[in-house]
């Protein structure tokens, strides 16, 4: 049994939290720059995932972009205007149908 005031065990959960801090720090800071990508998105137009995902920085976190998108419920960013790379609407948490007739209106399909 290792004691828990261990010197070798308090760096290694040290240099956990670090590592996790990091990481926390770097998922938001994507976060944002995902959410500042969208905003800019105008009315009557699109984007796809994998196009935020490239302006955000990371050209291979389109997924990542959406997940980030389906925990926004801030009206004020246009999550509905990012689609599929395919051109199909992608999810949306409000409802794909209701960001499908939010697209229509926008005059973007």
């Amino acid at each position: 049994m290792i004691p828990q005031s261990s010197p070798e065990l308090l760096k290694r959960g040290a240099r956990y939290f670090i590592d996790l801090k990091l990481f926390f720090s770097m998922k938001s800071v994507f976060s944002k720059k995902v959410i500042e990508v969208v905003k800019k998105i105008s009315k009557g137009h699109t984007m796809s995932y994998k196009e935020v995902a490239i302006l955000a920085g990371s050209p291979f976190a389109f997924r990542a972009v959406g997940n980030i998108l389906n925990k926004n419920y801030d009206k004020r960013i246009p999550c509905h205007r990012v689609v599929r790379s395919d051109g199909s609407s992608g999810g949306y948490n409000r409802g794909s149908l209701q960001k499908m007739k939010i697209l229509k209106k926008e005059g973007a399909l």
